[in-house]
């Protein structure tokens, strides 16, 4: 059975809002009453923070050094200033295997789907999960774990998927569209280089939208009393990320898969979503980040396209993020963390960040800039960082342990860059 490979935002935009006011392919001067700079002249000095200095200014010289106490020295001011503290793995948890190894793609491969349940009220939250395995796999295999704006029945061209639903405009769990594929997963090419394919969708885990923390699993979390996250505490993207962890604790049971080697990727505010995920839970052996831009992989203390301020406008994306991480919109350079040391916490595993030319208001150049200041980290470890300090031109990838490489065009993802998400994992997880 053939599988589409499309992606069509438009679609997107209707059914989901996800990339709403996070996608600019033309260019505004202002955004929720907010000055939007895209002139390099006007984008000021700044220093970053050395993530190879501790907190008491004493140097880091070895990997030692830096995995017992500088990075979890930065995991902690993450959570504290931009992601929230987010709980372990849930007591309760259980999974229910209703589709344990499907022939289907005309034999090529084993279907499986599962539900995650995140307490044990089984009306509660929870999540499906969908995996594609080799079928003719004669041992584990690495898993490519996508997170996904859409229900599972709608991310794959495959009729024997679990119908699924999404949230809508007007904030309700509705059927998902079974007319609409607006980005169907290139799934046969992984499995035909020994790859297995699983996805889940974002709006199982926590809501997109503001007011949606009664629906979600931070729900499950809060105090007696308490309506919302504590400042310091879990916003949607890391409740999220936290889902991924989850779905890897199902992969960690799944015999046909080897969970040491499970890559993550996602787009967009997914794609920051993956770099807090594989920053916070190192069991995943790979990130790949798709046009993550402010809050993800791009230079927050460069003034160019969107910013901290934009982010946590009141009628933008609060919810998003740890209520703290609001008061650096307008002091920015007192942010005690910047996005090169969000990708340092993934060394010395690999890592990719993937954006698109066009795509200003997600700053390609602030994601390279993050990457070249992240490399003493993963030189430290012993991996290769860009080894450049010049930005490649769009279709020039730069393939080390860090990786960078640029589409041209606008924001997410084109076919092309599957192929070379699949060209990253053959060279690092096989």
């Amino acid at each position: 059975m053939p599988i589409k490979i499309r992606l069509s935002l438009c679609a997107l935009l209707l059914f989901t809002g996800a990339f709403d006011g996070q996608t600019q392919n033309a260019p505004r001067s202002e955004v929720a009453g907010i000055p939007v700079n895209y002139d390099e002249v006007k984008v000021g000095a700044y220093t970053l923070p050395d993530p190879l200095m501790l907190a008491d200014r004493k140097p880091v010289r070895d990997a030692k050094r830096w995995m017992q106490k500088r990075r979890p020295e930065i995991v902690r001011l993450f959570e504290e200033n931009q992601f929230g503290r987010s709980p372990g793995r849930p007591a309760g948890m259980s999974f229910d295997e209703f589709d344990k190894g499907t022939p289907t793609f005309d034999g090529k491969a084993l279907r499986r789907q599962v539900t995650v349940y995140f307490s044990p009220n089984k009306n509660g939250p929870k999540m499906d999960v969908l995996l594609y395995l080799p079928a003719n796999a004669t041992k584990p295999v690495p898993v490519l774990l996508n997170i996904s704006f859409t229900a599972n029945s709608n991310a794959v061209d495959d009729p024997g998927i679990k119908p699924g639903e999404i949230w809508n405009r007007e904030k309700k769990r509705v059927p998902a569209p079974k007319d609409n594929r607006f980005g169907s997963l290139k799934v046969l090419p992984f499995l035909e280089q020994g790859f297995g394919v699983a996805t889940l969708y974002y709006g199982d885990i926590d809501p997109d939208f503001l007011g949606g923390i009664p629906h979600g699993v931070r729900a499950l979390y809060l105090k007696p009393g308490q309506t919302e996250p504590g400042p310091n505490e879990w916003g949607a993207i890391g409740a999220w990320a936290w889902g991924l962890s989850r779905a890897l604790d199902y992969l960690e049971t799944d015999k046909g898969v080897d969970a040491k080697r499970v890559a993550i990727v996602g787009i967009s505010r997914l794609g920051k979503t993956v770099l807090w995920a594989g920053a916070h839970d190192p069991r995943f052996a790979m990130v790949i980040a798709s046009c993550s831009g402010e809050g993800g992989a791009a230079i927050s203390r460069r003034n160019y396209g969107e910013t901290i301020k934009h982010l946590t406008e009141p009628t933008r994306y609060p919810y998003q993020f740890a209520a703290n991480y609001g008061k650096y919109g307008d002091r920015v350079n007192d942010f005690p963390v910047d996005a090169h040391m969000l990708v340092s916490l993934i060394a010395p595993r690999p890592v990719l960040l993937q954006t698109g030319d066009t795509d200003v208001w997600s700053d390609p150049k602030g994601e390279f800039l993050a990457a070249v200041a992240a490399e003493p980290v993963f030189k430290l470890l012993g991996k290769q960082g860009l080894g450049t300090t010049q930005m490649p031109a769009a279709g020039q990838p730069i393939f080390h342990t860090l990786g960078y490489v640029m589409h041209a065009g606008a924001h997410g993802t084109i076919p092309s860059d599957w192929d070379l998400f699949l060209k990253f994992m053959q060279m690092h997880l096989k």
